[in-house]
């Protein structure tokens, strides 16, 4: 599946919960899904907390699908073709030196 598929449905899902409508109790701006996406990005660092490896494999492939998707649709709704940004930011880093620590 590509990648614009999954922004496909991604947005059925969240317009079948109603949370594109203008009185969404769960406003899908770019601010409410930063925010969202720092959450869930805080929440795969639960995984690792306290150890080095994955207690649940499961568990934590939720928790990055959720980031993934608060990702993919806060590029969508700021006008940020995701694919091509990563494109570009692979190509920038391509350039850059990155010194030893």
């Amino acid at each position: 599946m590509h990648l614009n598929e999954l922004e496909a449905h991604m947005h059925a899902f969240v317009a079948s919960k109603g949370w594109y409508d203008d009185d969404s109790p769960k406003p899908q701006t770019p601010r409410s899904l930063a925010a969202s996406l720092a959450i869930e990005s805080a929440e795969v660092l639960e995984h690792f907390q306290w150890r080095e490896d994955v207690k649940d494999p499961h568990a934590l492939a939720g928790e990055l699908a959720d980031v993934a998707l608060y990702l993919l649709q806060l590029a969508s709704v700021s006008g940020i073709n995701l694919e091509q940004a990563i494109l570009d930011k692979l190509a920038l880093n391509h350039t850059r030196e990155w010194p030893d620590p």
